[in-house]
This record gives C-alpha cells, structure tokens and sequence, in this order.
C-alpha cells in the first residue's frame, strides 16, 4: 500500500495525484502505466529521490471510478504492468474502467462472503452468469444477474 501525498488542480487545468511509492518506481520511465486501486493510470512525472510520482487523471476517470473520493493521506493498492513472459494466474483482463457500482448487500455464508451490487443499466447488459468482472483490482466471477434489481452478486471466500 501507497499513500496519496497530493492531490488537486494542477497548474495545466488538469486534475493530479502526487503518491508516494518505492518499489514500483525501480526502472520506472515518463508515460509508463502504474495501476492504482485497478484503474491504469500513465506517469507524467516521477522523483526517485523524493520516492514519488504524479499521475493526471482525465474528467472520464474521474467520472468512472471511485478516485475522486481519495484524500491527502489516502492508502492506494499499486501495480506495474505485466509482462507477456511473465507468469500469469487467475483471469486475464482487458480494458479500461467502464463505470462504479454500489454494494446494497454483504451476507456471511459459511467460509464465504456474498456480496451484491447494483450497477447501471448501461453496465448491467454487459454483466452475465459465470462471467468476470473486475472490483477494485480483483478478478471475480459473477455469480448471478438480476436484471429486475439492476444488480448482480459475487461470491468472496474466506481467503481472498
């Protein structure tokens, strides 16, 4: 975990989030990718120094995901791009952030956690049954779709 040292208006116009971070700065470069909280995000300045780096996020992130709720002080997940000769587990995936749900419920069964979300109609026709969808960062199977509640649910078990 990282933490968000600044945030805000940038002198450009543009919205930017300084973080501190050591690791994921080795051998980093101007216009790599660092994913934050699962959203892929592109390096506009780094100190390796000062362990920091400043990212821009554009009006559509900010409107699709849940970063704009991130304060001064705020602990951010980071991770560095994969590399095709790298290994690989769990699901491979694709894409940019296409909108926010909201969790209306978490229910404890046994070992495991059910949790349902609602999401947008716009989002819910792309959802279906034993398919992934990805929540901050983690690769999920969907388990059920309800299109009467606009919502679907997922199963997280103990260990994850």
């Amino acid at each position: 975990m990282c933490e968000i040292k600044q945030l805000g208006t940038a002198e450009h116009g543009g919205f930017d989030l300084k973080i501190g971070a050591k690791i994921v700065l080795e051998g980093v470069h101007l216009s790599d990718n660092i994913a934050m909280n699962g959203t892929c995000l592109t390096v506009t300045q780094f100190d390796i120094q000062l362990s920091e780096f400043t990212i821009g996020l554009a009006p559509e992130t900010l409107r699709k995901t849940s970063l704009s709720e991130l304060s001064p002080d705020s602990l951010v997940n980071l991770e560095r791009v994969v590399h095709p000769t790298s290994l690989m587990g769990g699901h491979f995936v694709l894409g940019h952030v296409d909108g926010m749900g909201e969790i209306v419920s978490m229910v404890p069964r046994g070992d495991s956690l059910w949790v349902k979300v609602k999401a947008s109609k716009k989002l819910l026709k792309y959802i279906v049954p034993k398919g992934f969808i990805i929540v901050d960062r983690t690769s999920l199977t969907v388990v059920d779709v309800f299109d009467e509640e606009g919502c679907f649910n997922f199963m997280l078990v103990a260990y994850t």
